[in-house]
């Protein structure tokens, strides 16, 4: 991944770490250690790992996580209750929930596993119902996505990413000659920042910019 670090990576796993144990102790701690409820939900794992690994990404921002993993788990329950045959409302589940995400822009990869969890998660998760997706799915997203605030806002990374708006690309004739893939390391240092895009994408990406500024120079 672009600007990925050594430290950076250590940092996500520290943040990993404590973002799944607070979300874990707490929900534990407001919902009761009983064996009947269900209080830490397996998506919040992939959660964690968009949120402290790649928290520039579009698909880690709080809306995302919260909207994403809610709406998902919504949309597994009622198909849960409407279909009775687990294999297809599995498919349906995790296909509603892409369609319910993409519409609400709350993409959040995580939110499929939600949805197919509301379908499969066993006695726990069909007895609680409605309440499924607000109580653990819900309140393990707020917790998870409010430590990452907390943990980034210490760890000097911009979550929830706010881009420099101030940023321009300048396109001069000046500017003409391709950069050296060194130009493109240097640049995301200075930013500090973990991006879901290799460089290599990136590479061929401004020289696709720097192409049609070329072109639209010369109509």
């Amino acid at each position: 991944m672009a600007g990925a670090s050594l430290s950076d990576r250590l940092i996500a796993c520290l943040g990993g770490t404590a973002g799944i144990a607070l979300t874990a102790l707490v929900t534990q701690s407001a919902m009761g250690a009983s064996a009947a409820w269900v209080w830490l939900v397996a998506p919040m794992g992939a959660s964690a790992v968009l949120i402290f690994a790649v928290p520039a990404s579009p698909l880690a921002q709080p809306w995302s996580v919260i909207g994403g993993n809610v709406v998902s788990a919504l949309v597994g329950v009622g198909v849960a209750l409407i279909v009775p045959w687990p294999a297809i409302a599995s498919g349906i589940a995790v296909g509603g929930a892409i369609l319910a995400m993409s519409l609400l822009r709350c993409l959040h990869p995580p939110g499929g596993a939600a949805a197919l969890t509301a379908v499969i998660g066993g006695p726990a998760v069909v007895s609680a119902g409605w309440l499924f997706p607000l109580f653990p799915v819900g309140l393990n997203a707020v917790i998870l996505t409010a430590t990452g605030i907390l943990f980034h806002s210490i760890s000097k990374h911009s979550y929830p990413h706010r881009p420099d708006r101030h940023a321009t690309i300048s396109m001069r004739d000046s500017d003409d000659q391709p950069f050296h893939p060194d130009d493109l390391d240097s640049a995301l240092a200075d930013l500090g920042e973990t991006f879901d895009i290799s460089p290599e994408d990136l590479g061929q990406l401004f020289n696709r910019v720097r192409y049609h500024a070329a072109k639209r120079r010369k109509v």
